[in-house]
């Protein structure tokens, strides 16, 4: 069955100039782009964004992370596209990632990751209507 998932290129993915290699891998392993754009968070989106982590001793770094730069959210689909996604991007701490995963090449740290993805089809789901209006999703 067709699924739809979120991802975000990162900040650090934007900095070192990442993004086209890390939509044409994504590309190649049947991912197709339902809707995707540039933006910086402001500080009040990412607290928003990642409210389910504010009690990790991580949340604010990451909160600072992610409004450090420009992120592109994109929503992709395809088949099984959580778990897919899940497994192109590889483990969260790069030096863990599997060979050819997106983290293995484009992370630097566990911090600097290079790549966000939904986690579960439900919030893939409410992750998608953060950033896009359903009038967007074509």
């Amino acid at each position: 069955m067709t699924e739809r998932t979120l991802t975000i290129i990162k900040p650090d993915s934007v900095e070192n100039n990442n993004v086209g290699a890390i939509i044409a891998h994504l590309e190649r392993e049947g991912f197709r782009i339902v809707a995707a754009r540039q933006m910086r968070l402001t500080e009040a989106q990412a607290r928003a964004f990642y409210e389910v982590h504010r009690e990790r001793p991580f949340y604010n770094d990451l909160v600072a992370y992610m409004t450090s730069g420009p992120v592109w959210p994109m929503c992709l689909e395809r088949e099984n596209a959580v778990a897919y996604l899940r497994e192109v991007m590889g483990a969260t701490n790069p030096a863990d990632a599997a060979e050819g995963t997106i983290r293995a090449l484009h992370g630097t740290s566990i911090e600097r990751n290079a790549i966000h993805g939904s986690d579960s089809p439900e919030n893939a789901a409410k992750e998608i209507a953060f950033f896009f209006p359903a009038a967007e999703l074509l």
